[in-house]
């Protein structure tokens, strides 16, 4: 790549920018690149310039574990979408900087200008300044390097890709922070230094080198006491979060403060040196406060395991073991959790920092619960067991019966004047532990158990979860050792995410890879990566994460057992009951129950209020146990499948009539409406893997049929990506599909998708094929289907006579009609064609006319847009207060189906018609919640948007005589006139007429 030079401006030079949000420009136009997926994918492109990526690592690099339905396919989709938004008008497709090569794609960088390549030149000169001993220049130089950070590199890019790069960036830039700093330092402008590794230090509360930068600046300040605090609070910091002391460049510059020794702060520090630890803690007085005459004259007796080894992180959680108890009580601390995830390391970490408090001992009761191979320590043994532990009986002694009363009483009467530490590990249920409980005041118990022993009083109870990614990538870290190169930390890292952090599968995972080549770490992310072997890899000696999990499995009731198969086969990550009563066929009350008792299992997660998820390696282990049972996974999937087509079509604004074939809205479990899109909402950015696995799974009606549903939920969202991703998966299956209709529905969907986005062109190309289809088919509602929307797009593009005339024939075709929402869709596009030529008075008639029906109706988003048609055409009239009630009407509607355009288009006429009032504060306050309500979503365009969403725009009048005339023919069979258009909807000669598609 040519030097980057500055930042030049005209011209059509490609630059690019990383070191912040991903953005682009052709000379000074900035260019869009479509939604975050294709975003990612050409972040992969552009961060290995010249290098062939393969379709297969892009597809790793954007969607990771978790590809689209489509697979690989989508790939082309996104670089031809690129390319064309890459390139001048006039360019040859060939001269694009993507390239097709054999097996994949690359990323050309020729004439392009790029933060990066910039940044690299300038750190280079940067490096030659201080090297030949300017300071200032140096310093000078790492300044402009940092400039070039717009915030965090790739902000909002998706992938593992982009998240690895992200990382590299970050640290990047401390580095240079690091340089500059040191170069000032040097100058003496140690003031410059002070306030921005202040706020680095907040952000990066563990970062050793930046804090020991700042200490040095501190000092040179003459702030000894400053710096001395710094240390102080990295060292609680670092305690605290990750179980580990300050590191030899902290500790040195700390003693380097102590003895205020300047030549090592501030000049050329000596080569570093081996120093001993500082001087062990004293020992901390007993807390035992009783006289030593009322104390057991018995040797306190330790049982606690090793210690774990890279303890890392569980600050919050030892905060909470470690809080002082009351002490005239025994203290319960309960400590729930899935399998692996750390429980008994926990509570060893925080008892032995308690040991002190407890001079009478701690004592370790492991009751085996989940133990595959052993059986469950029963409770007459264990109370056995730790009376000799306190020295109340020997072997043989005639306490040791097998009558639990009394060896209960035995221990309550030995543990009366102890105050010790028990842990309970292990444990399976409440039962189990209440007679092991100590009386001595001032005690504590801390119980570990994978079930959540509700029946235990504990005056602490954390539920443990896995550990956050950089505390993952910490413990690996540990245990393989320091990865050397980028490549050896990404693997890290993606080893940290397959293996879902999970402390057991992290040292299981590390045990394997400890001492290897580096190359082990990459070949070992590679094998896990494979759902079908990574439990298998997830194995050493005996340490098992599939026996660990299996064990809990075992254990579940046959009820359980079942649901739990069908949880792994969810097409979401995050499901909510009514999930699993469609997959199962059960009530939702009795789906709520299985799922709590799932949860209390430690089987199942609760992220949030009626919102539940598997782990991701015990959702591989629940898809490997229902395996074995084939039919009870077909039958699983349809019954999930056919809840979202239920769904979609009960949210869809678009009336049971819309769909007259498979299922029916109204055989949904929702309420309404508003319950079903509720619903909808929450499972969030999955629909379209819905779709994916539907299609995947061979569910070719229920994939096509879900498509469908969602256009009208998704598009009223704003949310045309993904809507058009469902089309696109389905639609190659709808040749398939029992349900011919889909070939051409699908079809008509994707050219909504296209329309209400202002796309016109292409919406038409999709509607004219759906027409095409339809009319060899021989289906007239689709036909009238594809006609109608032609027309509204039409009259969206400004071409009102051929609106007109598309609207005229779908008319003619489903004339005799008896369907009242698309008589209202009718009504108010031909009324916007009046409105347009300037014909109020039919105009005002038509909208009053599809406000009565959609009142009607009952449906708030087809009542907000008439209503809205109506308030627009009142302004044009001079009337501002008819105007601005029907506006506040609309407004109210259009928030309460989260028509995000509709609500904004909404509230900007109704600030017009504010304003008109003579309030220009409110009108001022309206237009501002009209650009809050859009905010900075992508792939809107706010103005373009709300013109196509509602069919609606200002355009130059046209003859349009000879087409209205057709078309108000065409509805004339049916209606009087004007004034009386919903009249004839209680015609009874129209009575047994098919219902018509919806427009």
């Amino acid at each position: 790549m040519a030097s980057q030079g500055e930042l030049s401006t005209g011209g059509s030079r490609l630059r690019f920018a990383v070191l912040g949000p991903l953005r682009a420009w052709r000379g000074d136009v900035p260019l869009e690149l479509g939604p975050v997926r294709q975003q990612a994918l050409l972040t992969a492109l552009l961060l290995r310039p010249g290098t062939t990526v393969s379709r297969q690592l892009l597809l790793d690099s954007v969607w990771g574990l978790e590809p689209p339905g489509t697979g690989a396919k989508v790939i082309p989709v996104y670089v031809h979408q690129l390319r064309r938004g890459l390139r001048t008008e006039g360019e040859n497709p060939s001269d694009s900087v993507i390239v097709t090569d054999r097996g994949g794609y690359r990323f050309v960088p020729r004439n392009v200008w790029m933060d990066v390549a910039r940044l690299k030149e300038i750190v280079a000169e940067a490096h030659a300044a201080r090297d030949s001993g300017d300071l200032d220049a140096a310093a000078g130089a790492w300044s402009d390097a940092l400039e070039l950070f717009r915030g965090d590199p790739l902000a909002g890019v998706p992938g593992p890709f982009a998240e690895g790069e992200r990382l590299r960036m970050t640290e990047h830039r401390l580095a240079l922070v690091q340089d500059k700093a040191e170069c000032q330092l040097r100058l003496g402008r140690h003031a410059e230094v002070v306030g921005e590794l202040f706020a680095l230090t907040e952000t990066h509360p563990h970062h050793e080198p930046l804090a020991a930068m700042l200490m040095r600046a501190l000092y040179a300040g003459n702030r000894q006491a400053d710096a001395l605090a710094v240390f102080t609070k990295v060292g609680r910091r670092l305690v605290r979060d990750q179980g580990t002391e300050p590191g030899g460049e902290l500790r040195r510059v700390h003693e380097a403060v102590l003895r205020s020794d300047t030549a090592f702060l501030l000049g050329a520090p000596p080569p570093p040196r081996r120093t001993a630890d500082g001087a062990s803690p004293r020992p901390r007085r007993s807390a035992d406060r009783r006289p030593a005459a009322a104390r057991p004259l018995r040797r306190a007796r330790h049982e606690l395991p090793v210690d774990a080894s890279g303890f890392t992180g569980r600050g919050r959680e030892l905060d909470m073991l470690l809080a002082p108890a009351d002490e005239q009580a025994v203290a319960v601390r309960a400590v729930d959790g899935m399998a692996g995830v750390g429980k008994t390391a926990l509570v060893v970490r925080a008892a032995r920092a308690m040991r002190e408090r407890y001079p009478d001992g701690c004592l370790f009761m492991d009751l085996h619960g989940h133990r595959e191979g052993r059986e469950s320590t029963v409770a007459h043994r264990a109370l056995r067991r730790l009376l000799r532990a306190v020295g109340d009986v020997d072997e043989g002694d005639d306490k040791t019966s097998e009558d639990l009363d009394a060896l209960a009483a035995s221990w309550r009467a030995a543990t009366a004047a102890l105050r010790l530490i028990l842990v309970v590990d292990d444990a399976i249920a409440a039962e189990q532990v209440r007679p092991l409980l100590p009386t001595g005041p001032g005690s504590l118990v801390l119980v570990t158990s994978r079930q959540r022993l509700t029946g235990l009083d504990a005056d602490r109870r954390i539920s443990l979860m896995p550990l956050g990614t950089d505390e993952a990538v910490a413990l690996l870290t540990r245990i393989v050792g320091d990865p050397g190169s980028e490549p050896e930390r990404a693997a890290v890292r993606e080893l940290a995410r397959l293996c879902d952090r999970l402390p057991l599968a992290l040292r299981v995972i590390g045990a394997r890879t400890q001492g290897r080549p580096s190359w082990a770490l990459e070949r070992m992310a590679a094998r896990l990566a494979d759902d079908e072997h990574r439990l298998g890899e997830l194995t050493v000696e005996d340490r098992s994460v599939e026996a660990a999990f299996r064990v809990s499995y075992d254990q579940l009731p046959d009820a359980e057992r079942r649901a739990f198969r069908a949880l792994g086969l969810s097409p979401t990550v995050e499901f909510a009951p009514l999930t699993l009563a469609a997959m199962l066929d059960l009530p939702p009350p009795d789906a709520e129950r299985t799922l709590e008792n799932l949860v209390e299992a430690s089987l199942v997660q609760q992220p949030a209020a009626d919102r539940y998820r598997l782990h991701d390696l015990v959702a591989v282990y629940a898809r490997r146990v229902a395996a074995a049972y084939p039919a009870e996974v077909a039958a699983t999937r349809a019954g999930v499948f056919r809840l979202y087509v239920v769904a979609a079509r009960r949210a869809s604004d678009w009336g049971p009539s819309a769909f007259p074939t498979g299922p029916r809205p109204d055989t949904a479990p929702f309420a309404d409406w508003e319950e079903a899109s509720a619903w909808l909402d929450a499972v969030g950015g999955e629909l379209v893997d819905v779709v994916g696995h539907a299609a995947a799974g061979g569910h070719v009606d229920d994939a096509c049929w879900i498509a469908e549903g969602l256009c009208d939920y998704l598009t009223r969202q704003g949310r045309y990506h993904e809507c058009r991703a469902a089309v696109e998966i389905a639609l190659p299956l709808a040749e398939q599909a029992t349900d011919q209709r889909m070939v051409s529905e699908l079809r008509t969907c994707m050219g909504i998708a296209y329309g209400l986005q202002g796309h016109h062109e292409q919406a038409r190309r999709w509607l004219r094929d759906a027409l095409e289809i339809s009319r060899r088919t021989g289906d007239l509602m689709e036909q009238a289907r594809a006609l109608g929307s032609l027309g509204i797009f039409a009259n969206a593009a400004g071409e009102p006579a051929e609106a007109a005339a598309l609207l005229a024939q779908s008319a003619d075709l489903a004339q005799a009609a008896d369907d009242d929402w698309l008589t209202v869709m009718y009504l108010a596009n031909i009324g916007a064609i009046h409105h347009q030529v300037g014909e109020h008075e039919k105009a005002h008639d038509c909208y009053a006319a599809s406000v009565v029906l959609a009142e009607k109706l009952g449906r708030p988003r087809i009542l907000s847009k008439t209503l809205f048609r109506m308030g627009t055409l009142q302004l044009d009239r001079g009337r501002h207060a008819e105007a601005a009630d029907a506006l506040r009407r609309a407004a109210g509607l259009a928030e309460r189906v989260g028509d995000i355009p509709l609500y904004a288009a909404v509230l900007g006429r109704l600030a017009t018609a504010v304003g008109h009032l003579g309030d220009p504060a409110g009108a001022k306050e309206l237009r501002h919640q009209a650009v809050a309500a859009v905010g900075e979503r992508p792939g809107i365009r706010l103005e373009a948007e709300i013109r196509n969403r509602l069919g609606w725009r200002h355009a130059a009048t046209e003859d349009l005589t000879q087409a209205r005339d057709r078309y108000e023919r065409a509805i004339a069979r049916s209606r009087t006139d004007p004034g009386e258009l919903a009249r004839p909807l209680d015609d009874p000669r129209r009575r047994g007429q098919p219902s018509p598609r919806r427009i």
